[in-house]
């Protein structure tokens, strides 16, 4: 029996309209679907592509939101378990992810288990949510030679970001957005900072001027400094 392949589908942001043809493909043809289960039953991935899996065998694979790297391993382990057992049994397999698989994805840590056993795994790029948001603010990421630094705002203090010569990305910036604010107003940047929350989603918001936001924000927040005005 030939052994079935992993997609990684990257599903996009959250606005349904926004999936690849290649994602869309790749769904309808797959014998199983695999969701991440984070566990707090918002299954954003899932509201995305609903439409266009109805009837297809839904595998979830939880995944908790914590930092503990032993339990992270041990989850991404017995997700890559349960995968290989379906792809050893010959079917395709697609496992969704928001945006883009490549861009602080939970799933590659998933993709790199299934190929260290020997099954084949392919990777299907998505549109990112910090392309999203520059689309929805109406304007570019960067222009002619001017960088761009794309940083997770939730993991880590982003001080030496601030002093870096590009534009900047601060992606899942919701729990640190006060911090975020003040740090960008020390430096002098907050009247160049832009934000959206939930980008594509139901309950959507858009803050031209990140300034004017004067509350917390959720975890699929996006802030973009534009150093040149």
């Amino acid at each position: 029996m030939a052994l079935g392949t992993l997609y990684g589908v990257g599903v996009g942001p959250g606005d349904p309209e926004l999936l690849t043809l290649k994602a869309l493909r790749i769904l309808r043809e797959a014998d199983v679907v695999a969701v991440p289960d984070k566990g707090d039953g918002e299954g954003t991935a899932m509201n995305i592509v609903k439409d266009y899996i109805q009837g297809k065998t839904v595998l979830r694979c939880v995944t908790p939101m914590v930092r503990d790297k032993e339990r992270l391993a041990a989850a991404y382990d017995r997700i890559a378990e349960d995968l290989c057992a379906q792809l050893a049994q010959g079917r395709t397999v697609a496992f969704i992810t928001l945006g883009d698989p490549t861009v602080y994805s939970t799933y590659v840590y998933v993709h790199q288990r299934v190929l260290e056993r020997g099954f084949e795994a392919v990777l299907v790029p998505g549109v990112p949510s910090f392309c999203a948001v520059a689309a929805r603010l109406n304007m570019s990421l960067c222009e002619h030679s001017e960088r761009l630094l794309i940083v997770p705002a939730s993991h880590r203090d982003v001080e030496d970001c601030l002093k870096v010569d590009a534009n900047l990305v601060f992606m899942k910036a919701g729990r640190e957005i006060g911090a975020l604010r003040d740090k960008l107003e020390a430096h002098g940047l907050l009247s160049r900072a832009s934000m959206v929350s939930r980008c594509g989603m139901e309950g959507e918001e858009v803050f031209p001027r990140f300034g004017d936001m004067e509350r917390e924000a959720g975890y699929f927040s996006v802030v973009v400094v534009k150093r040149g005005g």
